[in-house]
């Protein structure tokens, strides 16, 4: 499945419905970040179908930042059915966040 942006607006639809999606919240001038770009596209070809991921730019959505308490960028989220049930923060390894997926 490819990667899709979310925005405040869209954030509802794309995330809190049914099943799992891993949220990049992210900025353009983050270097960890630009770095988790690769890592994420390798993921998302692993994990296919299966999950989701939705990259938040935190300039432009500031209120699902704040909403999920995002203080320090990269930090990704893990949603399971609509409900966040995992956080992890900074530069992740794909090992780290397949783990972190197959907890759930």
């Amino acid at each position: 499945m490819a990667i899709v942006n979310v925005s405040d607006q869209s954030f509802n639809s794309e995330v809190e419905g049914t099943g799992t999606v891993l949220v990049d919240f992210w900025a353009p001038w983050c270097g960890p970040c630009k770095m988790l770009a690769p890592i994420l596209e390798e993921l998302a070809a692993d994990v296919g179908d299966d999950v989701k991921i939705a990259k938040v730019n935190v300039d432009e959505n500031p209120e699902s930042a704040s909403r999920f308490g995002v203080m320090s960028i990269p930090t990704l989220i893990l949603f399971k059915d609509g409900q966040p049930v995992d956080k992890v923060v900074g530069l992740n390894s794909k090992e780290n966040l397949k783990n972190l997926i197959s907890k759930h």
